[in-house]
């Protein structure tokens, strides 16, 4: 992972990782993230493990600095379990080292693969995006989309109390609201949805397969600004505003421009490898027992 996408939170971890061995030294303990046993775990130790993280992990790490800690425990409890193998001598049992030389063998084949078969850096230029782009039109369809608010009322279906006083609750909210009563204050003064609430009960955009069936019935018939009519749904009653409505349509290449470049990378990147597969077969040509390998399936299938 590049440095340049670590947020503020991991800027301390890298700059702990970037002290040199002097100002460690100095520093005493400064670098340590954590320790077991006697072994530190360092800046280094850490953000070297997340740099094996997958892509989509490490840029969860990178915008949500919560995460840091649970990457750390991760890693933590990964050297525990690394720890208890080795002290249990569990990597010097046979089949053991079988195994972990035929992984050695996959990660070292793996590893050389990417270093000779490179995708250019300048690959999507804009003309290949653009091309791409037209050619599929059809998988960057958007459905229509609706800009919502809600006040929610808690009330779970069977408790007959919490049904009364949620309904009474409700005549109140929709007298206030009917009122001219400022939707927003009311939502954050009212909703038992806190988060929203808090936004003045504002959901934010939602694409219409993803809105409950009978919220989406009820905002379907609204003007925009308009209120829904309470709507009841197992876990209490919604009372929906439409702020706006976005039509279907075809997400702009501006908006898919990332997505698309990385799915054209990813293709290139598979159709070099196959090339370069090809021809190392090529150049040593194997001579497969076919008759053997019928009777390894054969024995496999048993």
């Amino acid at each position: 992972m590049r440095k340049a996408l670590y947020p503020a939170a991991l800027a301390l971890l890298l700059a702990a990782a970037a002290t040199p061995a002097g100002a460690a030294s100095a520093a005493g303990t400064a670098d340590v993230i954590a320790r077991l046993g006697t072994t530190d775990i360092t800046a280094d130790d850490v953000r070297a493990y997340v740099e094996t993280l997958p892509p989509a992990d490490q840029a969860a790490v990178a915008k949500d600095p919560a995460l840091l800690s649970q990457v750390v425990r991760a890693y933590l409890a990964n050297r525990l379990v690394l720890k208890e193998a080795k002290e249990t001598k569990f990597d010097q049992q046979p089949a053991t080292k079988a195994q972990l030389d035929r992984l050695r063998d996959a990660a070292l084949s793996e590893l050389y693969l990417q270093s000779v078969v490179k995708v250019p850096e300048a690959y999507p230029a804009e003309a290949d995006l653009q091309a791409a782009y037209d050619a599929n039109k059809s998988a960057f369809l958007l459905p229509r989309q609706y800009r919502l608010a809600q006040i929610f009322v808690a009330a779970p279906r069977g408790d007959k109390a919490a049904e009364d006083k949620a309904k009474s609750r409700l005549d109140d909210l929709v007298r206030k609201l009917k009122g001219k009563a400022d939707f927003a204050t009311v939502a954050q003064e009212q909703s038992d949805e806190k988060e929203s609430g808090a936004r003045g009960g504002e959901i934010g955009w939602l694409p219409e397969p993803q809105i409950a069936p009978e919220i989406r019935q009820a905002v379907a018939g609204l003007a925009k600004d308009g209120l829904s009519e309470p709507i009841r749904l197992d876990d209490g009653w919604h009372l929906v505003k439409l702020l706006d409505t976005r039509p279907a349509g075809t997400a702009p290449l501006a908006e898919v421009r990332d997505r698309l470049a990385a799915q054209l990378r990813q293709k290139r990147g598979q159709a070099l490898r196959q090339a370069y597969l090809g021809k190392l077969i090529e150049k040593n040509p194997p001579a497969i027992n076919e008759l053997a390998l019928g009777k390894v399936l054969a024995a496999a299938g048993k």
